[in-house]
This record gives C-alpha cells, structure tokens and sequence, in this order.
C-alpha cells in the first residue's frame, strides 16, 4: 500500500502544533490545503486521527498510536533524503578521472596544481592505471572520462585521439649509445633489453612497429610495468624502449634517444562515455589537460585532434 507521507507530515505538524492554523504556518500551506491532506490520510485509513473544537485539537486514540510511529517514519525519511543530498554535494565536489601512469607523472602535476589554486572546492581523484582498465573505469563511472590509448571504437564509448607519442630508446646516461643524436634498430641488435608483458598495449604496439625485427632483438627481461623496466635499465642490467614521457618517472641516470627505422609511436587520446555529459568540473579540467598535452607535443598532434576553444581561468 502506498504511504501517503504528506498527509502524515500535516497529522504530526498539527499534533505538534496543536493548532490547524500554526501548522499550516509552519508547513508554508493554507488551512484549506492542511485540512484536505489530513483528511485524504484519514480517509485512506477509515477512521479519524483527530478532534478539533474550536479551541482546541485532540488526538484519537488511533491518532495516539499513529503519532510516534508517523514521526519515526518521516524522521528516517528526512534523515535518508539527507544524507543522499550530503553524498551528492560530495560526489560534486570529487572529480574523479582516469589517466596512463607516464602521462599521469609528465603532464598532471602542473595541470592539477594549477586548477587546485584556483578550484579549492574540488578534491581530485586521479586513477593512474595500466591503459587495459581505464575504460572499464569510465564505462562503469568510477572516472568522468579517461587519457589512454586510442584503439578500435567501442559502441559505450567515445574515443577522440589528441596527439601521438613516440617510443624511446631508454639507457643510462653512461652508456655509450647515450651519446647518439637517434638510434637505429640495428644499434641494439644482440643489446639485452627488458620488454613489457606481452598482454600489455604497449607491448603489443612496439611489437607491431618492430615486425621482423623483435625476433633479433635479444629480450632478456619480461616485466609487468614500466617501473620495472627501467629499474634494470638503471642497474645497467638492459635497455628498454617506452614512451619518451615515461622519461618523467624514471631514475635520475637514465635518458632516452630517438630510434629510428620503425614507426614507433602511439595515438593517444580521451575516453568518455557515449550520451553522458561531463560534469562542468570534468570539462573544466579535461580542457587544461588537452591544452597540457597539446603543448607538450606540439610536432605530434594527431590526426582528427581538435584543440579546445574554452577560455581558460
């Protein structure tokens, strides 16, 4: 049975009241409007809650049962409606978004610093993740929108390539290719590198550019994630070939040089989810992080990529 809650709000404002008109007062309603909500629960009850003289008002006896039961139940309606309203200032004011780890460290940090000086109302929440959970992130809402790789369209989702980036040749600083305006792919012929697990897209797109090449190339480490990879490039235990802005993450001895003799590169761009609007915050912030990406890869700026026209604070 369906609960008529504005008729037990002008039963338990009358009561508390003990006046028709002060409980319309309180209620911002006319008596008339009072009276027919009370008498509507009435009604739908068969029986009546209250007496009225005209000096004063006085509950039944089904009104002196009802009456605690009635502001228990709208005191956990009031306390439910409020809470739902606290969490949704909060989910406001969170900007949760979703990001590759190497753009995350080169790219971010002067972007969020800049917007958190001048947005103190917004607390940010960055999912720095391997690029094979961002979308799963944005599809279920966790993250407003997604920086990742570009690959095949999803029908959830809307994917818009902004700039490529090349892949890099990682080494020590001492090592005697670090001295080389570029390398080439024969350079490091029978050089023990570390690659990334094959599951990886990274992984998968390096393994593409190189072709036939990757078969000559001595794969001495597989490891889960870039870190790693460049931990052994620092111990001088191999080379790697990442991203140039995982640059921005790694030890202070290493360097990257340019290869040269495949088409290294990766498209990247934003994800978001088809029909679903970003929150003004979210557009706020995706617009300095375009124009961060933009600027950071000025010579690289991918096909179909379209730069904000937003007026920026």
């Amino acid at each position: 049975m369906r609960v008529d809650y504005l008729g037990l709000e002008a039963f338990v404002a009358i009561a508390d009241y003990g006046s028709f008109q002060r409980a319309a007062e309180a209620l911002n309603l006319s008596q008339a409007a009072l009276s027919h909500r009370l008498r509507k629960i009435e009604d739908d009850l068969g029986s009546a809650l209250l007496t009225r003289s005209s000096r004063e008002v006085s509950l039944t006896l089904l009104g002196q049962g009802l009456l605690p039961e009635a502001r228990s139940l709208l005191k956990a309606l009031q306390d439910a409606y409020e809470s739902v309203r606290a969490g949704a200032q909060r989910q406001a004011r969170r900007l949760a978004f979703a990001c590759l780890p190497s753009i995350a460290n080169s790219v971010l940090p002067a972007v969020l610093h800049e917007m958190s000086d001048q947005r103190p109302d917004i607390a940010f929440e960055l999912l720095d993740i391997p690029v094979d959970r961002i979308a799963d992130v944005v599809r279920s809402g966790s993250a407003e929108f997604g920086v990742t790789i570009v690959s095949a369209e999803l029908s959830d989702l809307r994917l818009r390539p902004l700039v490529d980036e090349e892949y890099r040749l990682f080494l020590r600083h001492d090592h005697p290719l670090a001295s080389r305006a570029e390398v080439t792919l024969q350079d490091i012929v029978g050089v023990k590198l570390a690659r990334i697990r094959s599951q990886s897209k990274n992984r998968q797109l390096l393994d593409v550019a190189l072709g036939d090449m990757r078969d000559q190339i001595t794969w001495r480490f597989e490891v889960q994630n870039a870190t790693m990879a460049m931990r052994l490039v620092a111990r001088g235990a191999a080379l790697t070939i990442l991203p140039e802005s995982a640059i921005a993450m790694a030890p202070a001895v290493l360097v990257s040089v340019p290869l040269v003799g495949a088409r290294l590169q990766r498209t990247l761009g934003i994800v978001s989810r088809r029909g679903v609007p970003l929150s003004d915050n979210a557009t706020d912030l995706l617009g300095r992080i375009e124009t961060e990406m933009l600027d950071n890869f000025k010579a690289h700026i991918a096909l179909g990529a379209e730069r904000l026209s937003r007026p920026r604070d």
